[in-house]
């Protein structure tokens, strides 16, 4: 549907200044920069940009400075997801309030043992309680990490009530038949993969995009694959995407794309992360330089940014 997300969207990373509070002015630099080469969104506040991680006032502050810097609020995907309905919905309604271009949704996910019906009655509450038409919710699935997800048949059900304002939704469960029975019972719905890995099977059946964690360092490729996925050259390209995807797999992914933005960028506070997660071993980001270079990912000029 026109003015939808499509493409690359990339959960941009959070840098930290030396006090551990977020560092806006490199926050805007750096979405700047990731828009320049193509890509069509940044999705806030999610897990790669340790979002569960940052209080509601930390999320709307940095989400203002990204504004006021020069990034069009259309392009802002807000992660607005949380255990308290009530954070939910300021979130979601302090989004739309700046005319962002979606709100990404994670289901409630501490309590566990919940029913379809609880995980309805949530997202039916933010709804009324944000209270906008111009709300687009993308429901972020990822059963990995949440241990809570959104069955199919509950999908269908909240696409079928409420059409015009669950949109889309973002598949991290890493199981592509989960992404094809969405086509099939909610064809109305934009499905995103969370990795690149799967990024060509989900354009091959009707999907929109991706929003991928290593879009922060990757994202010129991954775009290219975006743009010629229908080209005799679309599986090498999806093959050369796995390559560099499985180098960050291995390791912890939030820092080990911290330690490369940072040695882009040459500028050592982008190591910090928020506890309880912890800054990737010297040692570690030195292994995953060596196989970027051994995988010609600096020669190619192919980094997301330009340093």
């Amino acid at each position: 549907m026109e003015g939808r997300f499509k493409g690359l969207l990339v959960p941009m990373l959070t840098p930290f200044d030396a006090t551990g509070q977020v560092d806006t002015y490199r926050a805007v630099q750096f979405g700047k920069d990731l828009l320049e080469v193509g890509v069509t969104g940044l999705a806030l506040f999610g897990t790669t940009s340790e979002g569960q991680s940052l209080g509601v006032q930390e999320r709307t502050d940095t989400m203002d400075a990204l504004i006021a810097g020069g990034i069009p609020a259309e392009k802002l995907m807000v992660g607005t997801g949380s255990c308290a309905l009530p954070d939910a919905i300021h979130m979601s309604r302090e989004a739309v309030d700046r005319n962002c271009g979606g709100v990404l949704m994670l289901p409630p996910f501490f309590y566990k043992a919940v029913s379809d019906e609880g995980i309805f009655r949530f997202l039916a509450e933010v709804i009324e309680g944000v209270g906008n038409a111009a709300l687009n919710i993308y429901l972020y699935h990822i059963p990995p990490v949440a241990h809570v997800g959104f069955n199919v048949e509950l999908v269908a059900r909240l696409v079928e009530q409420f059409p015009s304002l669950v949109v889309g939704l973002k598949n991290s469960s890493d199981d592509h038949n989960y992404s094809i029975a969405l086509r099939e019972s909610a064809p109305s719905l934009d499905v995103f993969s969370g990795s690149e890995d799967y990024l060509l099977d989900t354009l091959k059946i009707g999907g929109v995009g991706c929003i991928s964690a290593t879009g922060n360092v990757n994202a010129r490729r991954i775009v290219d694959l975006y743009r010629n996925f229908e080209m005799p050259e679309a599986e090498k390209l999806q093959e050369n995407l796995s390559v560099i995807r499985a180098i960050f797999k291995k390791r912890p992914m939030i820092p080990a794309l911290k330690a490369t933005v940072s040695k882009n960028y040459e500028h050592p506070q982008w190591l910090a992360v928020r506890p309880p997660l912890e800054e990737l071993p010297l040692e570690d980001g030195d292994a995953i330089f060596e196989e970027l270079a051994t995988n010609n990912f600096y020669a190619d000029q192919l980094f997301a940014v330009a340093g």
